[in-house]
């Protein structure tokens, strides 16, 4: 049997499940995610780092570890809770089961929780911390101190890299990036480069980029003061796509406002309207920040979500850019914005600026 450990919210709720991953505590945000598939994209998404993540699909392991499905190199995030794991995996493609790959990782991970009573209390009090402990915990302070910061700078690369060769030329801000919005580039044989967080934009610049992606990311956009005032200066100068944290610091840049979520968004069924056509796209998510709408003092508001109405995109066309909430290059999960790359593709054609 193994060891049991506890999991304590912020409000003083314990939960007792059992630990399969590292042995070892920790304090993290706690959020949840809808997928059904695609834990291990979850696990290697940068984007997480700094939060515990609650799988709500109640078996989890099933397909075991696959290295080439990874988005990053390391898992990034602070702990995982599963209601059950699968200790037999069955798919041609494993390497491994998750428990094995968290020990490695040096994840804790718990299983044996109702992650549906989890998921409850998150989505009516809103996110919250939680400690994960092989004894009860009685001191909550920790706890209730615990802030994600500096996580921009913790998950970008260290220095810029040429990931693939072609054209036209892509200048790829590395923000906690995943790896499959460099496939989707490279399959459409673009060039990229790959560049740090804090590269200074005229550098950026001298290597006559065709475009300027800026990626998904971590933590409370808002955060990043110095990086905001870098995007000022590519504004107007290339054609620019954002996606997700990229999409708020680009809405930062440009005078906008963004603000924390009750609970975010986080899972592979958000849908999303494009308010030009009317058509609905179902998208993977992963944030708990949201661009306010009422303070975009540039662009257009070009998206909104299904279910609450909150930013999913915005059009600067007298720059040349533009920047989505959702996940374009969603993996695993739907390709129904799939073509958000190949409009990118087309405005670097256009030269448009």
């Amino acid at each position: 049997m193994d060891k049991k450990i506890y999991v304590t919210l912020q409000n003083g709720k314990v939960f007792e499940g059992y630990s399969f991953g590292a042995e070892r505590e920790t304090v993290g945000e706690l959020v949840f995610t809808t997928g059904m598939t695609g834990y291990l994209e979850t696990l290697t998404d940068p984007s997480y780092y700094g939060q515990i993540v609650v799988q709500t699909f109640p078996l989890i392991g099933n397909y075991g570890v696959i290295p080439p499905d990874f988005e990053s190199e390391t898992c990034r995030l602070s702990a995982y809770i599963v209601r059950e794991k699968c200790d037999a995996p069955s798919n041609f493609r494993s390497e491994g089961t998750l428990e094995s790959y968290l020990k490695a990782e040096g994840i804790p991970a718990v299983y044996g929780i109702d992650t549906r009573e989890l998921t409850r209390i998150v989505r009516e009090a809103g996110v919250m911390n939680a400690a994960i402990t092989f004894k009860p915990l009685q001191d909550l302070s920790a706890v209730s101190a615990y802030r994600i910061r500096g996580a921009v700078d913790a998950v970008t690369c260290a220095a810029p890299y040429v990931a693939g060769e072609g054209s036209p030329r892509v200048v790829l801000y590395d923000f906690g990036a995943k790896r499959n919005i460099e496939r989707e580039l490279i399959k459409r044989g673009c060039g990229v480069t790959v560049v740090p967080a804090r590269f200074p934009a005229e550098d950026a610049l001298a290597l006559d980029p065709d475009g300027i992606m800026l990626t998904n990311g971590p933590g409370d956009p808002a955060e990043n003061t110095e990086i905001i005032e870098n995007l000022k200066k590519l504004a107007g100068k290339k054609p620019i796509f954002g996606i997700c944290l990229g999409h708020q610091l680009f809405a930062l840049a440009m005078g906008g406002q963004t603000r924390k979520m009750k609970y975010g968004h986080r899972g592979s069924n958000q849908p999303v309207k494009q308010l030009s056509t009317g058509r609905v796209f179902i998208s993977s998510q992963n944030h708990g920040y949201e661009v306010v709408i009422e303070s975009l003092k540039k662009g257009t508001l070009s998206y909104v979500n299904g279910n609450d109405g909150t930013c999913e995109g915005v059009d600067y066309p007298e720059i040349g850019a533009f920047t989505v909430q959702f996940h374009p290059e969603a993996c695993g999960g739907p390709h129904d914005a799939n073509g958000l790359f190949d409009e990118f593709i087309a405005r670097m054609g256009k030269g448009d600026k």
